[in-house]
């Protein structure tokens, strides 16, 4: 019988499928353990367990653990837009809490750097990032989504006054935090195609992008140019999704589109892309987006078209082989 053998046998069957290797020589067990996919508390209590069940054994007088995990490759979601002020956060949060009430272990990177705004919708009570060997920790959100955001590291009101280097910095400060279990990333970009675009892309090119837009001409038409972006990098586009697509008046039930209907969808006709939904005009979004309480964490009206999307955006990615 092998000393890896002698070792193995003396562990419990959920410690012996870690093990990688392991060696017994004059009394001393060293072993080689696999932490893949384990949050760094899980990977303690996995050595702790482990010099628990050996220290003390027959032939065991000193154990040695080396704890290796081979990098996780999370998919990447980017959730862009070509103009501002179209919905596009509101949509990340929304997204990430369907995601997640669908079974997935989903964060947000909000890498909107100068305009901040998924502490808020995810995270009201303010929590502060923390650093462990000089890399950040993402917050666990009251939704089951985890979040960093340069929102978290600043005080609120004061204004970013970074250049693009530094925008950089902290994008990849974010991206390359410690995440724990998380299994998918969904990333919240500013509106545009400028330089944190193109860091997201050239560095840590996403998986797939979602592409929000309003009904309206002017929106359509930036949308175009973020999802051109896309294509030039060779990142999919999921779709695109028509954000305030209709407003029901609270007192006598009308219907009505101030921004106009169905731009989104014929747009990503022509385009021959996706067309995943709809979200509607409602005052119960906007007050739910302040007050830090996503509709998608219930099951109102408007909650289910963000689930809506959500399935479709789950689909893509089992059909990419990205969840199983």
């Amino acid at each position: 019988m092998t000393s890896e053998n002698t070792i193995k046998n003396q562990l419990p069957d959920a410690i012996s499928a870690r093990v990688r290797s392991a060696k017994l020589s004059e009394g001393v067990a060293t072993l080689v353990m696999d932490a893949t996919g384990l949050a760094r508390p899980q990977a303690e209590a996995l050595e702790a367990d482990l010099r628990g069940a050996l220290e003390g054994a027959e032939g065991v007088s000193e154990v040695r653990v080396a704890m290796m995990a081979d990098k996780v490759k999370r998919p990447i979601i980017a959730v862009g837009s070509g103009k501002g002020g179209v919905g596009k956060s509101t949509l990340t949060a929304n997204l990430a809490v369907s995601l997640a009430r669908a079974g997935y272990k989903v964060g947000v990177v909000d890498a909107d750097i100068y305009g901040p705004s998924q502490p808020t919708l995810l995270d009201p009570s303010g929590q502060k990032p923390k650093a462990r060997d000089k890399q950040l920790i993402a917050v666990d959100s009251e939704f089951g989504v985890k979040l960093l955001s340069t929102g978290h590291m600043i005080e609120p009101g004061k204004a970013i006054a970074w250049r693009g280097p530094m925008t950089g910095g902290a994008l990849t400060q974010m991206m390359e935090a410690d995440w724990g279990d998380t299994e998918l990333l969904l990333i919240d970009l500013p509106p545009g195609t400028g330089d944190i675009q193109l860091t997201m892309i050239q560095k840590f090119k996403p998986d797939g992008a979602v592409v929000v837009s309003t009904p309206q001409d002017l929106s359509l038409i930036d949308a175009a140019r973020a999802m051109d972006l896309f294509r030039q990098a060779h990142v999919p586009i999921i779709g695109l999704v028509e954000n305030m697509a209709g407003y029901m008046c609270p007192h006598c039930g009308e219907i009505s589109d101030p921004f106009g209907t169905g731009g989104a969808q014929a747009a990503a006709g022509q385009l021959e892309e996706t067309f995943l939904g709809r979200i509607p005009l409602a005052m119960e979004i906007r007050v739910s987006s302040d007050t830090g309480q996503p509709l998608a964490a219930g099951d109102t009206p408007q909650g289910q078209a963000f689930a809506g999307i959500a399935r479709k955006v789950s689909d893509w990615l089992k059909a990419k082989g990205s969840h199983g």
